[in-house]
């Protein structure tokens, strides 16, 4: 995503950070002369960079982070931006503290689609909003809990890592819906309930499958719905019911369907996070940033919830399929999609479908 804007100028790639060998992206080689670092501090202090990109480990976000705004640089930070509303302030009060920014990874959020959904909210075309859902159904092989030693992991060396669907890969469809109810009130909506069924298929300390359900003080409910253990896969959906019709946002492909279409269309023009957040340092009065660390706030409120919820339950035995092998085996729920499905048609948690695995959902009270 950098390279195109190295190319053409509008920035300057001085230096690359990771712990092991940086290889050349065929598509985009490292351009000559940036430099190569094993440490960010050392980075930091060599190069003195004016924006700083973070993609580690979702643990190593905070104190990463505060070392780049103390150099003076601003972030764009990859979600979940941090594991608790304890580190969200801090990194808001750094944030406040050097009058640096932080845009958040949450790029679906820069969806042209998304923004066309939010109109069609705001026209009424769907009358009173009852309720806003997602389902997305993934499959992740061997490799993919392999591939360092967080995957998979509620904490490593002491440290929350919660690299569980809800957390992680399907972070996008929770903050979707979340972006829908701010959409509805006004504002970003604090979640006031939760109640979730998390589930495993793997010896993993997290879910690879979950259905959550988010109560707010007001509006409509949330219902996620999603896995990384399906039998065929759904990209990612948001379906917004009103009392007059209903929409559906594919979320990933920018697709939408809205009442009257008759087919689902592509809505082009997704702005990119990056050149939004050097848009706004340039005119921060007149460009605000698309995923400002204040937006996700909400979505942090939520892993905090989480950081209670018992460990996952394990799914085996004939309900578990394998395909493939070695690092390429995939496990497969059975049945699992249509269970996914008929929770964001009713609103309702697996447990409350009579799903025969389901098991008794975890609940908790958010405070402000």
């Amino acid at each position: 995503m950098i390279a195109p804007l190295h190319a053409d100028g509008q920035v300057r790639l001085v230096a690359l950070v990771d712990v092991h060998p940086v290889q050349d992206e065929p598509a985009a080689p490292v351009p000559p002369g940036v430099q190569v670092f094993t440490d960010h501090r050392a980075m930091l202090a060599a190069t003195r960079p004016d924006v700083v990109v973070i993609c580690t480990p979702p643990h190593t976000h905070l104190p990463i982070a505060r070392d780049a705004l103390a150099a003076g640089a601003d972030l764009l930070l990859e979600k979940p931006p941090v594991l608790s509303m304890a580190e969200h302030e801090e990194l808001s009060k750094a944030l406040a503290a050097t009058g640096r920014v932080a845009q958040v990874g949450f790029q679906a959020l820069g969806s042209a689609a998304l923004t066309a959904l939010t109109d069609a909210l705001a026209a009424s075309r769907l009358g009173t909003v009852t309720g806003i859902a997602t389902v997305a159904a993934w499959q992740r092989p061997d490799a993919y809990y392999a591939r360092s030693p967080w995957a998979g992991r509620r904490s490593l060396d002491g440290r929350p890592v919660l690299d569980g669907a809800l957390a992680n890969p399907l972070a996008h469809a929770v903050m979707q819906c979340l972006a829908v109810a701010e959409a509805l009130g006004g504002a970003p909506q604090w979640p006031a309930a939760i109640e979730v069924e998390r589930y495993r298929v793997r010896p993993i300390e997290v879910e690879d499958t979950a259905v959550l359900r988010v109560r707010f003080r007001a509006g409509p409910p949330v219902l996620v719905a999603v896995t990384l253990a399906a039998e065929e896969f759904v990209a990612g959906e948001v379906v917004v019911t009103g009392e007059t019709g209903q929409a559906v946002l594919e979320y990933p492909t920018d697709r939408l369907r809205l009442p009257g279409d008759v087919a689902t269309r592509l809505v082009p023009g997704r702005r990119g996070l990056l050149e939004n957040l050097l848009a706004h340092r340039a005119d921060p009065a007149g460009v605000p940033l698309i995923a400002p660390l204040a937006r996700t706030a909400p979505f942090t409120a939520l892993l905090d919830a989480l950081r209670g919820a018992p460990e996952p339950l394990l799914l085996d035995g004939d309900l578990v399929t394998a395909v493939g092998d070695g690092e390429s085996r995939v496990l497969h729920l059975r049945g699992v999609v249509d269970v996914l499905r008929r929770a964001v048609e009713r609103g309702a948690l697996p447990s409350e479908l009579a799903v025969p695995w389901a098991a008794p959902a975890y609940r908790a009270e958010l405070t402000d």
